[in-house]
């Protein structure tokens, strides 16, 4: 398969899902460098307060992330710049119910659930949320064009989140 062609090749479910599931063990494992490079540079990466929002800009969000404010955020929990950070909270994460959304030639979106629990000072929390990644082929593999993180409490009582969802 030339280049062109394998950019352009369908991204199957099991592809998508591979991708989420390694995209989790790199935010557990908290190198965040790694997870700059899966995205592409004009991806967004939303958190939204109001679950059912589409309309990102002009609605309120816990973050709204373009390519310089993920690298900023990442700057910060990784530094140690960021109260909230110190200390980085061990996180687990489950990715499951993967639906293919939308599918064109090196395109793919993608919703499923995550699970997260977060450890920190000897407690555990536990967050819930919808998650679609929309996935484009490149040249060096899949990346994520845009991931909304739909938090199932977004509009309830947040303390502070040390970590990428």
């Amino acid at each position: 398969m030339n280049k062109v062609a394998k950019m352009t090749a369908e991204i199957t479910l099991q592809d998508a899902a591979t991708f989420i599931w390694h995209e989790a063990d790199i935010l557990d494992r908290g190198d965040y460098d790694a997870w700059l490079d899966l995205w592409t540079g004009d991806g967004l990466y939303v958190i939204p307060i109001n679950p059912d929002s589409d309309d990102y800009p002009n609605d309120l969000n816990i973050a709204y992330d373009d390519a310089g404010m993920r690298k900023m955020r990442v700057g910060r929990l990784a530094g140690g710049f960021a109260i909230s950070a110190a200390p980085a909270a061990k996180t687990v994460r489950l990715n499951a119910r993967f639906v293919l959304l939308e599918q064109a030639e090196g395109h793919a979106l993608v919703r499923s659930a995550m699970h997260l629990t977060e450890d920190k000072f000897g407690r555990q929390r536990t967050f819930a949320a919808n998650v679609e990644h929309r996935l484009v082929r490149t040249e060096s593999g899949l990346k994520i064009r845009d991931k909304i993180v739909r938090l199932v409490n977004s509009d309830g009582v947040l303390t502070s989140i040390s970590y990428l969802f």
